[in-house]
């Protein structure tokens, strides 16, 4: 079956769905093709984010810490629960509930933008050319001829040599999140965003949680103080990070996993129930072309290689979201998906990259935009820092949520944010109010001089904004 499009979309995650849907209301006529299957050998849109990714784990974050939350905190606010019991399969069934709405909702975006969905594995045969197959005959089922492609095929788990994937005891970060009891004991290797996340979530829920991280920093992408905070919080927290560890080998035994790691120390063995893997993720990228590859750049790790809207060397080509590259997020490849969508409509709109938020989701969260100090002494930058400890705010103290801190770094001549670091409670909402203010060049001094509702945690962004000028009313400055 062939047809014409304006635009043929690949991949329906965060970056995909969004571009297709964008693309739609411009007027394009547009087809999106995903080859997604959920667990029950169903078409389920949203790509990893959706499916297995962002949306299920905060849904057991939320969970895992309300459970916490009612077994430790409660009694300090006068709540006396006798009593609380986990049902871990009550839980998962609202994380798949969850899920399902969502995914659910994509679809009805589609057919509300009157996007056309197609399932099955596409490969782009030639410039104007894509063909869809069926995943599970490999038959061709449709040619789609388009003046446009968008690649936005989304990454997969990196796994290693030395720890391949065993069904029930070995398990990729996806897998972690589908456990229906929990373990005694559970290894992850890679105390990166996903393994603290995946660690956070079995660790309120009572399993002894060991990461084995590779890095000899924690965090090291992150303001080098508030790693340390958070590190020091999440050790409390019964989380056992190792670092600067090498995985050499892991076996099954016994129906338990036996690990043998090398650190300074030396070599070192630990059984674990169960053993995640999150050391990372790859493009999705093979597959995805003829033999001759068309002539599309990619770069040694097969990240497709794209200018700054965007397109690939073949100019009627492009290609978003994790395929091209870090920042691995989605809502990263929701905006160039918009930025491409509006280019091939016509319309100039750009991403800011250095303008692009990261979470991580542990308690406290940490949240980021814009430069490290150690990033402006790199570059010779000439600044100033305001911070607040969020041991000074009412709002955090009527909470019992006073961990963290919220750091400002100025430039020294023209006052503008060079970067916002956030460790606290909801730190993954109050970062996109620095976004918004570095998006529209406010400086320190304006900051300090806007209103910011009291009692709330955002006063802690005006009250940093005021400690890079030393005028801090409610710290010593």
């Amino acid at each position: 079956m062939s047809s014409e499009w304006d635009v043929v979309v690949i991949g329906a995650g965060p970056a995909g769905y969004v571009a297709a849907i964008r693309c739609a209301q411009l007027g394009l006529k547009t087809v999106c093709v995903d080859e997604w299957l959920n667990l029950n050998n169903e078409s389920s849109l949203g790509g990893t984010c959706l499916n297995v990714g962002c949306i299920p784990s905060k849904a057991l974050l939320e969970s895992s810490y309300m459970y916490h939350q009612a077994k430790v905190n409660f009694a300090e606010h006068g709540i006396i629960a006798p009593s609380v019991e986990l049902d871990i399969k009550a839980m998962q069934a609202r994380r798949k509930k969850v899920v399902h709405e969502l995914t659910q909702g994509v679809l009805a975006l589609f057919k509300t933008n009157k996007v056309e969905l197609i399932h099955g594995h596409a490969k782009i045969t030639a410039v104007n050319m894509v063909e869809v197959s069926s995943r599970e005959t490999q038959e061709v089922m449709h040619e789609l001829t388009t003046a446009n492609i968008i690649i936005a095929t989304g990454s997969s788990s990196v796994h290693l040599q030395q720890l391949e994937l065993v069904e029930g005891y070995i398990l990729d970060s996806s897998g972690a999140l589908e456990l229906d009891t929990v373990p005694e004991r559970l290894g992850i290797v890679g105390a990166g965003a996903i393994g603290l996340e995946v660690g956070s979530i079995w660790s309120r829920l009572g399993s002894k949680v060991v990461l084995l991280e590779a890095m000899h920093e924690f965090l090291p992408m992150t303001d080098s103080k508030l790693a340390r905070l958070l590190k020091r919080s999440l050790t409390k927290q019964s989380l056992d990070i190792r670092l600067d560890t090498r995985m050499v080998s892991a076996e099954i035994k016994d129906k338990q996993v036996h690990v043998v790691y090398e650190s300074k120390t030396g070599e070192h063995k630990e059984v674990f129930d169960k053993l995640v893997v999150a050391v990372g993720r790859k493009p999705n990228s093979d597959r995805l072309f003829g033999s001759e590859g068309l002539g599309i750049e990619r770069d040694e790790r097969c990240f497709i290689m794209v200018d700054e809207n965007c397109q690939t060397s073949v100019p009627s080509i492009y290609a978003i979201g994790d395929v091209i590259g870090p920042p691995m997020l989605a809502h990263k490849g929701s905006e160039e998906g918009i930025m491409v969508a509006e280019h091939i409509a016509g319309n100039y709109i750009e991403v800011n990259y250095d303008l692009i938020p990261s979470v991580i989701y542990t308690h406290p969260e940490i949240a980021w935009v814009g430069k490290t100090e150690d990033e402006c002494k790199a570059a010779g930058l000439n600044f100033k820092v305001g911070s607040f400890p969020l041991t000074a705010s009412g709002r955090a103290r009527t909470m019992d949520d006073t961990e963290g801190v919220v750091k400002i770094i100025a430039d020294s001549e023209s006052d503008s944010i060079l970067g916002v670091h956030i460790l606290s409670a909801q730190a993954s909402e109050l970062i996109a109010q620095a976004v918004l203010m570095m998006e529209m060049q406010a400086t320190a001094e304006d900051i300090a001089l806007t209103m910011f509702a009291h009692p709330t945690l955002s006063e802690s962004l005006h009250e940093a904004a005021l400690s890079v000028h030393g005028r801090a009313i409610h710290i010593k400055n």
